[in-house]
This record gives C-alpha cells, structure tokens and sequence, in this order.
C-alpha cells in the first residue's frame, strides 16, 4: 500500500505538540494525512479521544492508517479493534499505563482501559530511555497488542524535544511498513 491509497490518521498526544513535531510535519508532507484533533489535548478523556478518532475513521474514503504519539498512540491502539476500516497502525512511544495512572490531569480511564490484540499489522515504536515507558513495557504492550516491536535506541520521547523534529527515519520506517500492507 502506498500512502496515497490510505487516509492517515494523525493522533498528536498530550499538548498537541509543536510545529516542530514529527507528526505535524508528516501531516504536512503526506497529502492524505489528516490530524485528529481533540477537545482538549491538556486534559484528555479516553472516551471523547476515541470517539473523535471514530468519527474521523468514519469520514474516510479509503483505509484507514493510524499514526499515534504518546496518548494519541494510546487512544489509537484502544479503539482501533472496534474501526472496521483501519487496516493498520504504527504507535510511537505510547504512554504506560503506570506513568498515566500518576499524571491527574489525564483521565484515569486511559490507564484502566484493557489493552485488545489487534487484527491488523501494527508497528510500537519504542525508545529505551522514554521517561514515560520502560523498554519493557513497552515489550510487553507489543506483545499483548500483536505489534512488531522496533527498537529506537536511546531516543527520549521520541519528540520535538528530544530530537525527532524531522525524523527521517520514522518516515522512512512507516514508508517500508506501508509497503507491507494490504488494503
């Protein structure tokens, strides 16, 4: 599949990030690339960010691919099993839960919420030294999710702040992982 065959689905996290964002840049570059937006990216509720992401999903006219970041990773990999039309998704440096159930201004119900295999090819992009996921957490998310695990090394956030303004190379990784996908 190329990206010109699929409507993308951008899930910004918390804060809705910056221009300088990987993903505000991709939303950019990819003409088929639409940013979900949210009510409210400073307090988020898992119910009003799934249903934003379903409604979008919704509006698409052709498959389906979610790009998630942080809680945008969260929310999409939560309601992705209940979207007939997404056909895959790749979720960078999502939130554990452990870290969501200490941040108050988040709704605890993203934390509680149970983790579903996915019946689509994901990819979790994790980092090894991402102050809000272990490496391992991430392993096992991986695992409960059906997910390819990819390695980003020492990466942070995966964000503007550590770095990844740009990030070449995740473009280049969702490229090669599209190519992957059947419609």
């Amino acid at each position: 599949m190329r990206a010109s065959e699929c409507d993308i689905l951008i899930l910004p996290g918390k804060g809705g990030g910056t221009p300088d964002h990987w993903y505000a840049r991709w939303a950019q570059k990819l003409s088929t690339a639409h940013r979900v937006e949210q009510r409210d990216f400073d307090r988020p509720v898992l119910r009003e960010w799934t249903a934003r992401i379903a409604e979008a999903s919704r509006a698409a006219q052709r498959p389906v691919v979610l790009v998630g970041h942080s809680m945008g990773a969260v929310a999409g990999m939560l309601v992705a099993p209940d979207l007939d039309n997404v056909v895959a998704a790749m979720l960078v440096a999502p939130a554990s839960a452990r870290v969501l159930r200490t941040m108050d201004d988040v709704d605890p119900a993203f934390a509680a919420a149970p983790v579903r295999k996915l019946a689509i090819p994901a990819l979790l992009v994790a980092s090894r030294d991402d102050p809000y996921a272990t490496y391992e957490e991430q392993t096992e998310r991986a695992g409960a999710l059906g997910a390819t695990l990819v390695d980003a090394g020492d990466s942070g956030h995966i964000n503007a702040e550590s770095g990844h303004g740009p990030w070449p190379e995740g473009l280049m990784r969702f490229a090669h992982f599209l190519a992957q996908v059947k419609g």
